[in-house]
């Protein structure tokens, strides 16, 4: 088996595995890193990589917009707008290649991403 296959693997079972509030942080955790990837594509005119992590960050806040819910705790009608939010920056960004947006989106994204992994941790379910 090539080691691409092996990581590919190991990432399936990972994710297969891992407990919800595990893959809400590890959704966090890419979402993050697509904003960086981003940031750094548009920033150094890679329009065609910017488009694909952008892209991909949308993907991931719809996910995390579709599966929160709504009626479950106080503060997921505020969660829900931030989400609605992220996802029309994102776009924004695609189309503009705003670099701004994008730092604005990681703004928001990276206290949420470390505020549910404290909230992982402490249901004792470890994030890392």
């Amino acid at each position: 088996m090539s080691a691409a296959a092996l990581r590919a693997r190991y990432l399936s079972d990972t994710v297969a595995t891992a407990s919800p509030q595990r893959l809400l942080v590890m959704l966090y955790d890419r979402l993050a890193l697509d904003l960086d990837r981003a940031h750094t594509a548009l920033t150094a005119g890679d329009r065609a990589e910017a488009n694909d992590q952008l892209q991909h960050a949308q993907e991931i806040v719809l996910e995390l917009h579709s599966s929160l819910q709504i009626d479950a705790w106080e503060g997921a009608p505020r969660l829900s707008a931030i989400y609605t939010w992220l996802h029309g920056e994102l776009i924004k960004a695609n189309v503009k290649g705003d670099v701004r947006r994008v730092a604005d989106c990681r703004k928001v994204v990276e206290p949420l991403r470390d505020a549910w992994r404290e909230a992982a941790a402490s249901l004792g379910s470890s994030p890392e």
